[in-house]
């Protein structure tokens, strides 16, 4: 018969009070993307900057090809944001700052 150490018990209700179910919520609409842009960006920094700005032209490149546009405009402002438009379906305008 063996016996607990001290440390098995202090990691066994560690353990147990850790993480369960009634520390998990779902977030709704928008809000997960709010709460953690990381997650569906990879950063929140220079590197996820760079992601969107090429989601967004990508997005405006594909209503072109599409036929749904006739004209993009990328602009990089002296601020260091950028801004992509394009006359396609949502007639969408997109303002990405540093």
């Amino acid at each position: 018969m063996s016996s607990l150490s001290a440390a098995e018990t202090s990691q066994k209700s560690e353990s147990s009070k850790a993480y369960g179910s009634d520390q998990i919520y779902v977030l709704e609409g928008l809000d997960p993307v709010k709460k953690r842009p990381e997650m569906y960006i990879g950063s929140t920094g220079p590197r996820g900057l760079h992601h969107l700005v090429y989601e967004i032209l990508d997005n405006a490149v594909d209503e072109a090809q599409a036929e749904f546009a006739s004209k993009i405009d990328v602009v990089l402002q002296s601020d260091g944001s950028v801004s992509i438009t394009d006359n396609g379906r949502g007639n969408c305008a997109m303002i990405l700052c540093m």
